[in-house]
């Protein structure tokens, strides 16, 4: 019998949550910059006109993006993944992980935007929910990856 057969998750190239982590790079890529181009860049030109080059896209801003959308794919998939190793795991649990890091990360950013008049309430309600729904689905990949299987 050849050790393939034998234990074929030992011969695995990635780890899940390698490839967790590779899903969700792309999905949070996609959907941020389709919640940008579509209606957070609109929105705040049209909010705020009085603001030279509000929501800009240029290389700086670009590269800035980039370091944000790192720590935002990696947050997305390691506290999820850590919560479901140490408090349980299930499609429900991970409902509740995503929406966590969801308040952690947008909630906070979007209020705090809002508190000091750099948003409107029409932006929160565009990018709020459809942040939510990305932290969701980026904590059900981490499940279905990692965790499905041990529920």
């Amino acid at each position: 019998m050849s050790t393939i057969t034998e234990n074929p998750l030992e011969n695995r190239r990635l780890s899940p949550f390698s490839v967790a982590l590779i899903v969700n790079f792309i999905w949070i890529n996609a959907s941020e910059v389709f919640r940008y181009f579509a209606f957070v860049m609109p929105m705040m030109r049209e909010a705020f006109p009085m603001v030279p080059d509000v929501a800009p896209m240029n290389l700086p801003v670009f590269m800035i993006w980039g370091v944000w959308d790192t720590i935002l794919v990696l947050t997305a998939t390691l506290l999820p993944w850590m919560a479901m190793k140490i408090f349980g795991a299930s499609a429900l649990r991970a409902v509740f992980y995503g929406t966590g890091v969801w308040m952690s990360v947008f909630v906070i950013l979007w209020l705090g935007l809002y508190n000091m008049n750099l948003a409107t309430v029409g932006v929160l309600a565009i990018a709020l929910p459809m942040a939510w729904g990305e932290m969701v689905v980026a904590a059900l990949v981490v499940w279905w990856f990692t965790a499905r299987d041990q529920a």
